[in-house]
């Protein structure tokens, strides 16, 4: 490991969608967001629908994480999550058209499930925030 680095792997049931060296990350848990440095404490937490971020130098990339869980080390941060996709992979146009359709099951409340159309809603928007935290706006 090189000297002031922390290695980040996130992987799904899928497989490992990445593995890298970084600087830093930040990932939304579910207490709130958070961010590691090389030598953080270690601790585990539950992470909810969000963006995860890494930087390394000046570059940095941005993942969708559909809940999961971190395991954070001195040297090390584990994601283990249900799904996760690299902000370049995310197809706006399909997550928005998932967005639509979610909110018009919730318009018509007969025989909707609240729960899975509000988490479709959540992952949609969450995946428009990390293709527009790539792009830099």
């Amino acid at each position: 490991m090189a000297e002031g680095k922390v290695l980040l792997e996130i992987v799904t049931p899928q497989g490992l969608v990445f593995s890298e060296e970084v600087d830093e990350v930040t990932a939304t848990g579910s207490e709130g967001e958070f961010g590691v440095l090389p030598g953080h404490v270690p601790f585990v937490t539950t992470l909810k629908i969000g963006v995860l971020a890494c930087k390394k130098g000046s570059e940095s990339k941005y993942f969708f994480v559909n809940w999961g869980y971190a395991e954070v080390g001195a040297e090390k941060v584990m994601i283990l999550a249900d799904s996760a996709e690299r902000s370049e992979d995310i197809d706006l146009d399909r997550a928005m058209a998932a967005k639509k359709r979610a909110e018009e099951r919730l318009k018509h409340a007969e025989n909707v499930d609240f729960a899975r159309a509000e988490a479709a809603i959540e992952r949609a928007v969450m995946r428009s925030q990390v293709v527009e935290s790539r792009r830099g706006k």
